[in-house]
């Protein structure tokens, strides 16, 4: 369906146009799931990406990938949206993360010191469908439930639920002024009260705001770095952290080129550190293989360490199907949408380049948490994909009218149950997919490297 809805409308104007979409786009059309049949082969999809990645890396993604099928998933961001250029929407575009899988949300600290949960990873943030990042959120969380054999009433019913939470959230938004919606933000403590309702222990003890306040630059830096010869230097972990780059050679370069795309008020206090070292390190799935890296920096008296992290902005896996982005800069691309849907943003977010290559820059750690979604608890998760669900319809109404989406959703639960399905079938679709890479891998036709 052609982009046809205007952004400036009363709020009960928006609802009408979003209840009549109803008609055009039955609830039912977003529950069904079926490859076509010329669908395209998923590991080829995954291979392309592989000429934009450092090649001793390439076997470690996949290593990482065949671990699990939620694993699969998480770096699959390509081939799902292969597979959601296929599906139905009403039409409305709204800046999307992209690839808003459960485990690209968490915490993290605000430039004003507060905890906040939100959206975390933006890597393929582009301007398309919302329906695109509801059904990604929904099937990771079908993926997921299934890794922790919950049985498929429990995993179905977090699904529906958080697809529910998502509707009741849109319509509350809906009823908001703008600058209301966009001051919205959900805190620690607000997580932190949903997971003792849900007896979620494990989530109130992984995002508890004394645990996650602990992860900063200062208290990573005697595990990450050592005094060598007098200077402090990153620790060689090779292949996933190491020096043989010739970035490292080249970092303050880097750093000026990074300094020049901060606010200006930010650009003083950047100025009173000093680049000490930077190395490549590996982190993620679907970022594994791309130009990663850690840079330090020391102030005068070697007291407040900062750590950077540069990562890699390449053309988001998106834009093959909603268009090229306004931002010729990728990095740019990345902190833009990222400023658009966080509720609030790293002090130190920025893009630079080098040669050749573009990235995006922001902290490595300030006060970041999330939860281990790999033995995580059933109550740990209802719980923990709720606040997703919320969290996702808030970042959504903060960058598009909430008032079409919330008349389009009703109070209903049709829609919930059209997701529902819908995650059902994408899920079965996952495991397919992750068998044919454990069996290229088993097979010798895919390079992996295992516990990287």
């Amino acid at each position: 369906m052609q982009d046809r809805i205007q952004t400036v409308r009363s709020r009960e104007q928006g609802r009408r146009l979003g209840k009549a979409l109803r008609d055009e786009v039955p609830f039912a059309l977003h529950a069904s799931w079926a490859p076509a049949p010329n669908r395209r082969d998923p590991l080829s999809i995954l291979a392309e990406g592989d000429d934009e990645r450092l090649a001793d890396l390439v076997p470690v993604r996949y290593g990482r990938m065949v671990a699990s099928p939620f694993a699969f998933l998480r770096g699959a961001a390509a081939i799902m949206a292969a597979d959601l250029f296929s599906t139905y929407s009403i039409g409305l575009r709204l800046q999307l993360c992209g690839d808003a899988h459960l485990a690209n949300f968490g915490v993290f600290g605000t430039p004003e010191r507060n905890v906040l949960f939100d959206l975390t990873d933006f890597d393929e943030t582009l301007p398309g469908p919302w329906e695109w990042d509801v059904k990604r959120l929904a099937a990771s969380i079908e993926v997921a439930a299934r890794g922790l054999d919950v049985g498929a009433a429990t995993s179905q019913g977090i699904v529906r639920q958080t697809i529910g939470a998502y509707r009741s959230r849109m319509a509350e938004l809906s009823g908001m002024g703008p600058l209301d919606v966009w001051y919205e933000r959900t805190d620690v403590q607000t997580v932190q009260e949903i997971a003792r309702q849900h007896r979620a222990k494990d989530v109130a003890r992984q995002l508890h705001p004394d645990r996650v306040r602990q992860r900063t630059s200062l208290s990573a830096l005697p595990k990450l770095t050592a005094v060598v010869e007098g200077r402090r230097r990153i620790i060689d972990d090779p292949p996933l952290i190491v020096h043989e780059d010739p970035i490292s050679g080249n970092q303050a370069r880097i750093i000026t080129g990074y300094v020049e795309s901060l606010p200006v008020d930010r650009r003083p206090l950047l100025e009173r550190y000093t680049v000490a070292d930077t190395a490549r390190k590996v982190v993620g799935v679907g970022s594994v293989g791309t130009r990663c890296y850690l840079t330090l920096l020391m102030d005068g008296d070697g007291l407040s360490p900062l750590f950077l992290q540069l990562k890699q902005a390449n053309e988001a896996v998106l834009s093959e199907y909603v268009g090229a982005s306004d931002f010729s800069h990728q990095g740019e691309r990345v902190v833009r949408g990222q400023r658009l849907m966080q509720s609030a943003s790293d002090l130190f977010l920025g893009w630079t380049s080098y040669g050749g290559y573009e990235y995006y820059v922001r902290q490595f750690r300030d006060m970041k948490g999330s939860v281990n979604l790999d033995t995580i608890t059933p109550k740990g998760l209802e719980s923990y994909s709720l606040v997703c669900g919320r969290t996702l319809a808030r970042a959504h109404a903060r960058v598009g009218d909430g008032s079409v989406i919330a008349g389009y959703l009703g109070h209903s639960d049709g829609f919930d149950q059209a997701i529902e399905e819908f995650a059902v079938a994408y899920a079965d679709q996952t495991e397919r997919d992750h068998m044919a890479l454990v069996e290229a891998v088993r097979g010798g036709l895919v390079p992996a490297r295992m516990g990287a």
